[in-house]
């Protein structure tokens, strides 16, 4: 509950520098315009981007007969998780990651790249899998959604009360002077932008400890992290584009120091760290794969598969 209600505080932020920016801007008439233009834009992104990054990442669908250990461990979960089937794509990609997308669970798709399954042992592909379901359950893909509008909205208002104050006009209250204007419309953008990445770290979390109940255990998913964090720096996604960034378990964009601050990916140490000290209390569910298969190698379990 506690990132629940994080989020909740959070999108409540966001709401407020929305207002104030609004009248700021032009009162009530420009918060409403620039709300509804771009909640237009998110409604179009809600309903068609999955399409838009499968195609982006040239992903392609399987069936249980190209990959059925895959399939089956997908299916396995979704079940765990009493969720629909959702389908399953590959991405032709060497570097590891993976992310799930769709408009509600009935429209999910779950897409690992090839370069995960040549990682991962099967308890750790379980527990990549069991992330994104849990992404899928939480309907975190409407939640950031909800972000993005309320972000694009709030850079608009920024934009028009920006001009406002250059030109000297003022919202239905002109009490911050020019200046004060000027400055607001500048640093309100930034603070929408770390609000989102704070919703959507948020969510990571919350996703991590999701789907180690889906999975029936923290230490398979805990250990893929590690090996995602060790992986990332030799296998980068060169390709990938920071407007997606957010959609992968973990960020396949490369940058630190002062732009940790914009990350939309809460710290891989301390994820592990709140995952393994989850121990063995997940509760609920249980885990299907046996012990022998803890430290099996992530290339046998691809060879397996029917490509």
């Amino acid at each position: 509950m506690g990132n629940q209600f994080r989020t909740t505080i959070l999108l409540a932020g966001m709401t407020a520098l929305l207002m104030f920016l609004g009248n700021l801007a032009g009162g009530r008439q420009g918060m409403l315009t620039a709300l509804i233009f771009a909640g237009a834009m998110n409604f179009f992104s809600y309903w068609f981007s999955h399409k838009i990054v499968l195609k982006m990442y040239r992903a392609q669908e399987v069936t249980p007969a190209q990959v059925p250990e895959l399939y089956q461990m997908v299916s396995d979960l979704a079940k765990n998780a009493e969720l629909p089937m959702p389908k399953v794509c590959l991405i032709p990609k060497k570097s590891p990651n993976a992310f799930a997308t769709g408009r509600n669970p009935e429209n999910a798709v779950v897409a690992v790249t090839e370069g995960l399954l040549d990682l991962m042992g099967p308890e750790e592909v379980r527990g990549v899998l069991a992330h994104e379901l849990a992404h899928v359950k939480n309907r975190d893909i409407l939640i950031g959604t909800i972000a993005a509008t309320m972000a694009g909205a709030i850079m608009m208002l920024a934009s028009m009360a920006r001009w406002g104050a250059v030109l000297g006009r003022g919202g239905d209250d002109n009490r911050g002077g020019g200046i004060g204007a000027l400055l607001m419309s500048m640093l309100a953008p930034m603070g929408a932008m770390v609000i989102q990445m704070a919703v959507s770290r948020s969510r990571e979390y919350l996703a991590d400890t999701t789907g180690a109940k889906v999975a029936g255990s923290p230490e398979g998913l805990a250990r893929a992290l590690e090996k995602l964090g060790a992986a990332s720096g030799r296998l980068p996604m060169h390709d990938a584009n920071p407007a997606t960034a957010h959609m992968f378990i973990v960020n396949p964009l490369a940058g630190g120091g002062m732009l940790s601050l914009f990350s939309t990916h809460p710290p891989l140490a301390e994820r592990i760290s709140r995952l393994r000290r989850m121990g063995g209390h997940t509760g609920g569910y249980q885990n299907s794969e046996s012990a022998s298969s803890r430290d099996q190698g992530g290339q046998d379990f691809w060879d397996k598969l029917e490509r």
